[in-house]
């Protein structure tokens, strides 16, 4: 029974309580089927305000990524700022109004199918499905890297022991999604909070603590230090981290068919994830680099460098293991929300055909099974590589820059759909709308289109502050790894067959996801 079905006619499905049940009950078979319907739907409504609010920040907030740009000291406060007016802001914007226009399972991949096509649709749901799995060994060293601190900070440059925890996290989190949304947004919920705000939190306070108190701070923190010098593009390299910080946020819109009241949770939801995530990653950031020399700052176990120079100096040794079995905590909340998103978004263009039936295929609670295994495949053995190269700051930052340029796509893609729906589909009622019409539209996703491009092309230069080694070899990974993962989608776009479509009607199945 279709949605489509439920309001033919004069036909009213009011909201299924013990006062209406009896319609349920003494209705004919098509009455009957609209209130089974109506109750599934309202199973499946399990994320409130709150919940979806904790998703937003777990999607986005990281303190991962605060060590990569607290190499600029005092002037990362202004790519914080400028990386949230050109990512950020817009990706908020664009995405509240697209989310609760087409409040569908498969964000992404529905506003630009609705835009320009079957056929781009499917691009965007590959881009966003392979970033993260390109970007999954990242998060994972950092994990595995904090809980190193938890026993022995030593096992942090430990080959052997990386690649065990990597592979103990990834596969648990990949399992622990099998159980569907309910389960994965509770994960999600208390892993941030204790995972990630409350070892923000700390760390913050530890900051102006430190500087408060008089202590020595490893960076100037002047009217004239707090700009970057933009001499050299090298120098600005490090917008590169900082958009990676960033993105995420629509992340949310792909549990739409989840959210109680998509309509008026969702932009809520995400201006509270703004403000958490900008005020936890500057202050944050300056924190780290105020106690941890610019040179010595590991982009994986930096976090953890600062936490321990916070509390060395009391004694308190016995915190830092506590410190990192919440910060592990978190990232393991992060996993798990981004596990399970990718995974939803590309189930749905593989229903729609665009991939072969066994890829297409849930469980009982909805969680798309053989993609989620087969990202934990593929992540693992790019794990593997990147675990087992010599110089880790160098291949952690190559595979961020890679993963930054595949989401630039993204939202080029995105945004250039916005723009396109104002203009093709004006009848499509929006709750939420970017203001200032079709003018503000254009100057929130025209920002959000000119920064993506930004960070594409600039990701192309290594940065001055890590040795990346070979230019010839960074350059050669990075188009290499763009022109690969540009020419499968359209390959097998090209090549999808007929059988490959369900017979079922996709409308139905997708009420199911």
């Amino acid at each position: 029974m279709t949605n489509r079905e439920c309001s033919a006619g004069s036909l009213k499905i009011l909201p299924v309580t013990g006062e209406n049940m009896s319609g349920f009950l003494t209705g004919n078979r098509k009455e009957r089927g609209c209130v089974m319907a109506e109750i599934k739907k309202k199973d499946r409504q399990v994320l409130g305000l709150f919940t979806l609010s904790m998703i937003g920040v777990a999607a986005v907030l990281s303190l991962r990524n605060v060590p990569s740009v607290a190499e600029e000291g005092f002037s990362s406060v202004i790519f914080w700022i400028i990386g949230a007016i050109i990512v950020f802001i817009p990706v908020a914007f664009v995405s509240a109004e697209l989310a609760t226009g087409w409040p569908k399972s498969g964000g992404l991949y529905v506003w630009v199918k609705e835009a320009f096509g079957d056929r781009w649709g499917f691009v965007t749901s590959w881009f966003y499905w392979i970033a993260n799995v390109v970007w999954f060994p990242t998060i994972l060293a950092f994990t595995a890297a904090t809980i190193a601190y938890i026993f022995n900070p030593d096992l942090a440059g430990n080959g052997l022991y990386m690649m065990t925890v990597i592979l103990i996290v990834f596969w648990a989190v990949t399992l622990a999604n099998f159980f569907g949304m309910k389960v994965s947004g509770w994960i999600s919920t208390v892993g941030v909070i204790l995972g990630t705000i409350l070892p923000g939190a700390i760390l913050i306070i530890m900051g102006i603590w430190w500087l408060a108190a008089g202590n020595p701070s490893q960076i100037t923190m002047t009217g004239g230090s707090v700009i970057p010098d933009f001499s050299s593009v090298e120098n600005i390299v490090f917008l590169i981290g900082v958009s990676l910080s960033f993105v995420g946020l629509e992340l949310s819109s792909i549990h739409a068919q989840e959210v109680k009241n998509p309509s008026r949770d969702y932009p809520k939801s995400i201006l509270i994830a703004v403000i958490i995530v900008l005020l936890v990653y500057i202050i944050s950031t300056i924190a780290v680099a105020a106690v941890v020399p610019q040179h010595e700052i590991s982009l994986v176990a930096g976090l953890m460098q600062a936490f321990e120079a916070f509390f060395k100096p009391f004694n308190l040794a016995v915190a830092v293991p506590v410190i990192a079995a919440l910060t592990a905590i978190g990232a393991f909340a992060l996993i798990n929300t981004w596990v399970m998103a990718p995974a939803k978004a590309i189930l749905v263009t593989a229903r729609n055909g665009d991939l072969p039936p066994i890829l297409q295929h849930v469980n009982r609670n909805y969680a798309p099974v053989s993609i989620l295994i087969l990202q934990a495949v593929i992540g693992t053995l790019l794990a593997s590589v990147f675990v087992l190269m010599p110089n880790v700051n160098a291949s952690y930052w190559l595979i961020t820059a890679l993963t930054s340029q595949l989401y630039a796509i993204i939202y080029i893609l995105m945004f250039a759909a916005a723009i396109r729906l104002r203009y093709t589909r004006p009848e499509v009622k929006r709750p939420y709308t970017v203001p200032g019409g079709k003018a503000g539209m254009w100057l929130a996703a025209g920002v959000g289109l000119a920064g993506s491009v930004l960070i594409l092309i600039i990701g192309f230069f290594p940065p001055s502050q890590i040795s990346t080694g070979s230019l010839l070899f960074y350059e050669a990974f990075l188009f290499g790894g763009i022109i690969l993962f540009t020419l499968i989608p359209f390959l097998v776009y090209r090549f999808r067959k007929p059988h490959w479509k369900p017979e079922k009607d996709i409308d139905a199945l997708l009420e199911k996801m």
